[in-house]
Protein backbone atom coordinates (compact mmCIF):
# COMPACT_ATOMS: atom_id res chain seq x y z
CA UNK A 1 0.00 0.00 0.00
CA UNK A 2 0.86 3.33 -0.69
CA UNK A 3 1.73 5.46 2.40
CA UNK A 4 2.30 9.21 3.66
CA UNK A 5 3.91 10.11 6.45
CA UNK A 6 3.30 13.48 7.62
CA UNK A 7 6.00 14.96 9.80
CA UNK A 8 9.58 13.69 9.75
CA UNK A 9 11.20 14.05 13.24
CA UNK A 10 12.06 11.37 15.80
CA UNK A 11 8.68 9.40 15.32
CA UNK A 12 7.74 9.85 11.87
CA UNK A 13 11.18 8.41 11.28
CA UNK A 14 10.16 5.11 13.03
CA UNK A 15 6.98 5.22 11.08
CA UNK A 16 8.45 5.75 7.86
CA UNK A 17 11.49 3.11 8.62
CA UNK A 18 8.58 0.61 9.87
CA UNK A 19 6.16 1.19 7.16
CA UNK A 20 8.99 0.45 4.66
CA UNK A 21 9.76 -2.77 6.37
CA UNK A 22 5.80 -4.06 5.68
CA UNK A 23 6.58 -3.45 2.29
CA UNK A 24 4.84 -0.38 2.24
CA UNK A 25 5.92 2.51 -0.68
CA UNK A 26 6.41 5.48 1.65
CA UNK A 27 6.61 9.08 1.21
CA UNK A 28 6.84 11.68 3.72
CA UNK A 29 5.10 14.91 3.60
CA UNK A 30 7.80 17.79 5.60
CA UNK A 31 7.85 22.02 5.87
CA UNK A 32 11.90 21.03 6.27
CA UNK A 33 14.75 19.53 4.10
CA UNK A 34 14.77 16.20 5.19
CA UNK A 35 16.40 13.10 4.06
CA UNK A 36 14.16 10.65 2.60
CA UNK A 37 13.89 8.87 -1.42
CA UNK A 38 10.19 10.42 -1.66
CA UNK A 39 9.61 14.02 -0.05
CA UNK A 40 6.84 16.06 -0.90
CA UNK A 41 6.09 20.03 1.02
CA UNK A 42 3.00 20.36 -0.23
CA UNK A 43 0.14 18.21 0.68
CA UNK A 44 -2.21 18.51 -2.00
CA UNK A 45 0.63 17.53 -4.16
CA UNK A 46 1.34 14.40 -2.12
CA UNK A 47 -1.95 13.61 -2.10
CA UNK A 48 -2.06 13.68 -5.69
CA UNK A 49 0.90 12.43 -6.80
CA UNK A 50 1.33 9.57 -4.29
CA UNK A 51 -2.00 8.71 -4.03
CA UNK A 52 -1.16 7.13 -0.05
CA UNK A 53 -4.03 4.49 1.17
CA UNK A 54 -3.12 5.31 4.57
CA UNK A 55 -1.69 8.57 6.55
CA UNK A 56 0.27 8.70 9.24
CA UNK A 57 -0.21 11.92 11.46
CA UNK A 58 3.33 12.63 12.88
CA UNK A 59 4.20 16.00 13.44
CA UNK A 60 3.52 18.09 16.61
CA UNK A 61 0.73 17.38 18.26
CA UNK A 62 -0.51 20.90 18.59
CA UNK A 63 -0.43 20.68 14.71
CA UNK A 64 -3.12 18.09 14.53
CA UNK A 65 -6.23 19.00 14.04
CA UNK A 66 -4.83 21.52 11.54
CA UNK A 67 -3.87 18.62 9.70
CA UNK A 68 -6.62 16.52 9.44
CA UNK A 69 -8.98 19.52 9.07
CA UNK A 70 -6.55 20.30 5.49
CA UNK A 71 -6.52 16.07 4.79
CA UNK A 72 -10.38 16.72 5.32
CA UNK A 73 -10.55 19.82 2.86
CA UNK A 74 -8.65 18.03 0.38
CA UNK A 75 -10.84 15.16 -0.44
CA UNK A 76 -8.33 12.47 1.11
CA UNK A 77 -10.74 8.98 1.42
CA UNK A 78 -8.13 6.40 2.77
CA UNK A 79 -7.11 5.31 6.15
CA UNK A 80 -5.77 7.79 8.75
CA UNK A 81 -3.66 6.94 11.83
CA UNK A 82 -2.77 10.01 14.25
CA UNK A 83 -0.04 9.58 16.79
CA UNK A 84 -1.11 10.64 20.48
CA UNK A 85 -2.28 12.72 21.97
CA UNK A 86 -4.72 13.26 19.04
CA UNK A 87 -5.09 16.59 20.15
CA UNK A 88 -3.33 19.46 22.73
CA UNK A 89 -6.44 19.98 24.19
CA UNK A 90 -9.88 18.77 23.91
CA UNK A 91 -11.21 19.44 20.59
CA UNK A 92 -14.09 18.41 18.09
CA UNK A 93 -13.01 16.13 15.47
CA UNK A 94 -13.13 17.96 12.00
CA UNK A 95 -15.89 16.42 9.76
CA UNK A 96 -14.21 14.14 7.28
CA UNK A 97 -14.90 10.95 4.82
CA UNK A 98 -11.63 9.26 6.01
CA UNK A 99 -12.16 5.45 5.12
CA UNK A 100 -10.77 4.83 8.87
CA UNK A 101 -9.18 6.95 11.31
CA UNK A 102 -7.25 5.52 14.59
CA UNK A 103 -5.22 7.02 17.46
CA UNK A 104 -1.37 5.77 18.17
CA UNK A 105 -1.37 4.29 20.65
CA UNK A 106 1.03 1.71 20.28
CA UNK A 107 1.14 0.05 23.59
CA UNK A 108 -1.89 -1.45 23.36
CA UNK A 109 0.02 -3.92 21.18
CA UNK A 110 2.40 -4.96 23.99
CA UNK A 111 2.50 -8.37 25.12
CA UNK A 112 2.14 -7.06 28.60
CA UNK A 113 -1.00 -5.41 27.75
CA UNK A 114 -2.68 -8.27 26.13
CA UNK A 115 -1.52 -10.47 29.00
CA UNK A 116 -3.62 -8.11 31.03
CA UNK A 117 -6.88 -7.93 28.88
CA UNK A 118 -7.32 -11.99 28.95
CA UNK A 119 -6.65 -11.87 32.28
CA UNK A 120 -9.06 -9.24 33.46
CA UNK A 121 -11.84 -10.26 31.52
CA UNK A 122 -11.86 -13.79 33.09
CA UNK A 123 -10.89 -11.30 37.37
CA UNK A 124 -12.35 -8.03 37.38
CA UNK A 125 -9.66 -5.77 39.34
CA UNK A 126 -9.73 -4.31 42.33
CA UNK A 127 -6.72 -1.92 42.41
CA UNK A 128 -4.13 -1.16 40.19
CA UNK A 129 -1.16 1.28 40.56
CA UNK A 130 1.08 2.11 37.29
CA UNK A 131 4.34 3.76 37.06
CA UNK A 132 5.95 5.72 34.03
CA UNK A 133 9.33 7.59 33.76
CA UNK A 134 12.04 8.50 31.97
CA UNK A 135 14.57 11.41 31.86
CA UNK A 136 13.68 13.65 28.99
CA UNK A 137 17.26 15.00 28.40
CA UNK A 138 17.76 10.78 27.37
CA UNK A 139 14.64 10.37 24.85
CA UNK A 140 16.37 11.10 21.98
CA UNK A 141 20.00 11.17 21.80
CA UNK A 142 21.92 13.47 19.81
CA UNK A 143 19.11 16.50 20.15
CA UNK A 144 18.47 18.93 22.53
CA UNK A 145 15.57 18.11 24.67
CA UNK A 146 15.05 21.88 25.19
CA UNK A 147 14.14 22.55 21.33
CA UNK A 148 11.95 19.54 21.37
CA UNK A 149 7.72 19.41 21.22
CA UNK A 150 8.21 17.73 24.62
CA UNK A 151 9.50 20.63 26.45
CA UNK A 152 6.72 23.23 25.16
CA UNK A 153 3.25 23.63 25.83
CA UNK A 154 2.39 25.94 23.24
CA UNK A 155 3.19 22.50 20.73
CA UNK A 156 1.20 19.85 23.09
CA UNK A 157 4.22 18.97 24.66
CA UNK A 158 4.37 17.53 28.59
CA UNK A 159 4.88 14.42 30.53
CA UNK A 160 0.59 14.41 30.60
CA UNK A 161 0.84 14.30 27.02
CA UNK A 162 3.84 12.65 25.79
CA UNK A 163 3.19 9.46 28.72
CA UNK A 164 -0.40 9.17 28.21
CA UNK A 165 -0.16 5.58 27.27
CA UNK A 166 -0.82 4.14 30.71
CA UNK A 167 -4.18 6.56 30.26
CA UNK A 168 -5.62 5.01 26.97
CA UNK A 169 -4.74 1.18 28.49
CA UNK A 170 -5.82 1.64 31.96
CA UNK A 171 -9.42 2.95 30.17
CA UNK A 172 -8.82 -0.08 27.68
CA UNK A 173 -8.28 -2.64 30.73
CA UNK A 174 -10.16 -1.53 33.74
CA UNK A 175 -13.13 1.19 32.19
CA UNK A 176 -13.08 4.48 31.29
CA UNK A 177 -12.66 6.91 34.37
CA UNK A 178 -15.60 8.44 36.70
CA UNK A 179 -13.59 11.02 38.84
CA UNK A 180 -10.19 12.01 39.27
CA UNK A 181 -7.12 14.04 41.58
CA UNK A 182 -3.90 14.77 40.66
CA UNK A 183 -0.87 17.13 41.37
CA UNK A 184 1.36 17.64 38.63
CA UNK A 185 3.01 20.42 36.86
CA UNK A 186 6.81 21.49 36.59
CA UNK A 187 8.91 20.34 39.47
CA UNK A 188 12.70 19.79 38.59
CA UNK A 189 15.24 22.17 37.18
CA UNK A 190 14.87 21.00 33.66
CA UNK A 191 14.47 24.07 31.07
CA UNK A 192 11.09 23.55 29.62
CA UNK A 193 8.10 25.25 30.06
CA UNK A 194 5.70 21.95 29.93
CA UNK A 195 4.48 19.65 32.81
CA UNK A 196 7.53 17.08 34.19
CA UNK A 197 5.75 15.07 36.85
CA UNK A 198 2.31 13.85 37.74
CA UNK A 199 0.48 11.99 40.07
CA UNK A 200 -2.62 10.96 38.88
CA UNK A 201 -5.59 8.88 41.54
CA UNK A 202 -8.63 7.83 40.05
CA UNK A 203 -11.76 5.46 39.88
CA UNK A 204 -12.82 4.03 36.91
CA UNK A 205 -16.06 1.89 35.50
CA UNK A 206 -13.89 -1.46 36.45
CA UNK A 207 -11.91 -0.38 39.13
CA UNK A 208 -12.10 1.25 42.40
CA UNK A 209 -8.95 2.25 43.28
CA UNK A 210 -6.14 3.49 40.59
CA UNK A 211 -2.78 5.19 41.04
CA UNK A 212 -0.92 6.39 38.34
CA UNK A 213 2.52 8.55 38.05
CA UNK A 214 3.82 9.71 35.06
CA UNK A 215 7.33 11.50 34.82
CA UNK A 216 10.18 13.17 32.67
CA UNK A 217 12.66 12.78 35.82
CA UNK A 218 13.59 8.94 35.84
CA UNK A 219 17.49 8.76 34.94
CA UNK A 220 16.48 4.85 35.63
CA UNK A 221 14.01 4.54 32.60
CA UNK A 222 11.23 2.27 34.16
CA UNK A 223 7.15 1.38 33.18
CA UNK A 224 5.27 -1.26 35.65
CA UNK A 225 2.30 -1.86 36.88
CA UNK A 226 0.39 -3.96 39.76
CA UNK A 227 -3.13 -4.69 39.60
CA UNK A 228 -4.77 -6.79 42.91
CA UNK A 229 -8.27 -8.64 42.27
CA UNK A 230 -9.78 -10.84 44.89
CA UNK A 231 -7.47 -14.21 44.00
CA UNK A 232 -4.90 -12.69 42.33
CA UNK A 233 -1.54 -10.04 42.69
CA UNK A 234 -0.12 -9.66 39.02
CA UNK A 235 3.15 -7.20 38.85
CA UNK A 236 4.56 -6.15 35.17
CA UNK A 237 7.23 -4.81 34.10
CA UNK A 238 7.08 -3.77 30.50
CA UNK A 239 10.95 -2.76 30.29
CA UNK A 240 12.32 -5.77 31.53
CA UNK A 241 9.13 -8.19 29.85
CA UNK A 242 8.67 -10.09 32.81
CA UNK A 243 5.53 -10.47 34.52
CA UNK A 244 5.26 -11.60 38.45
CA UNK A 245 1.66 -13.47 38.41
CA UNK A 246 1.11 -15.06 42.13
CA UNK A 247 4.59 -15.85 42.26
CA UNK A 248 4.78 -17.56 38.60
CA UNK A 249 7.44 -15.85 36.67
CA UNK A 250 7.04 -15.19 33.05
CA UNK A 251 9.36 -13.69 30.44
CA UNK A 252 8.17 -12.05 27.54
CA UNK A 253 9.77 -11.03 24.51
CA UNK A 254 8.88 -7.39 23.04
CA UNK A 255 11.04 -5.15 20.65
CA UNK A 256 10.73 -1.75 20.62
CA UNK A 257 9.46 -1.98 16.97
CA UNK A 258 7.21 -4.59 17.68
CA UNK A 259 4.27 -2.69 19.00
CA UNK A 260 4.70 0.08 16.12
CA UNK A 261 4.92 -2.99 14.00
CA UNK A 262 1.98 -4.62 15.01
CA UNK A 263 -0.32 -1.38 15.34
CA UNK A 264 0.19 -0.68 11.64
CA UNK A 265 0.16 -4.54 10.23
CA UNK A 266 -3.57 -4.28 11.87
CA UNK A 267 -4.65 -1.11 9.98
CA UNK A 268 -3.02 -2.96 6.47
CA UNK A 269 -4.72 -6.44 6.94
CA UNK A 270 -8.29 -4.75 7.92
CA UNK A 271 -8.40 -5.83 11.59
CA UNK A 272 -9.36 -3.09 13.48
CA UNK A 273 -10.45 -4.38 16.80
CA UNK A 274 -7.57 -3.42 19.30
CA UNK A 275 -6.60 -0.08 17.98
CA UNK A 276 -7.98 3.55 19.76
CA UNK A 277 -10.88 4.60 18.59
CA UNK A 278 -11.10 8.38 18.33
CA UNK A 279 -13.88 8.22 20.97
CA UNK A 280 -11.81 6.42 23.41
CA UNK A 281 -8.79 9.57 22.40
CA UNK A 282 -11.54 11.99 23.24
CA UNK A 283 -12.12 10.55 26.44
CA UNK A 284 -8.31 10.27 27.28
CA UNK A 285 -7.99 14.20 26.40
CA UNK A 286 -10.83 14.74 28.89
CA UNK A 287 -9.03 12.75 31.38
CA UNK A 288 -5.70 14.89 30.53
CA UNK A 289 -8.20 17.96 30.83
CA UNK A 290 -9.74 16.73 34.46
CA UNK A 291 -6.27 16.05 35.77
CA UNK A 292 -4.78 19.62 34.94
CA UNK A 293 -8.25 20.93 36.52
CA UNK A 294 -7.88 18.32 39.63
CA UNK A 295 -3.96 19.81 40.07
CA UNK A 296 -4.92 23.38 39.82
CA UNK A 297 -8.08 23.44 42.00
CA UNK A 298 -6.83 21.12 44.59
CA UNK A 299 -10.18 18.76 44.09
CA UNK A 300 -12.06 15.66 42.39
CA UNK A 301 -13.20 15.88 39.23
CA UNK A 302 -15.95 14.01 37.91
CA UNK A 303 -16.63 13.21 34.95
Amino acid sequence: MKTLVIGYGSIGMRHARILGSLGCEVAVFSNRSVDFPLVFNNLGEALTKHNPGYVVVANATAQHQFTLQLLADLGYEGYVLVEKPIFANVSEMPNHNFAGIWVGYNLRFHPVVEYLKNWLNEEPAISAHAYVGQYLPEWRPGTDYRKSYSADIALGGGVLRDLSHELDYLGMLLGTWDRVAAIGGHFSPLEINSDDHFAILMQSKRCQAIALQVSYLDRVPQRNITINTRDRTIVADFSKGIINDNGNILNIESERDSTYLNMHQAILTDSFDELCTVDHAQDVMQLISACEKASINKTWIAK
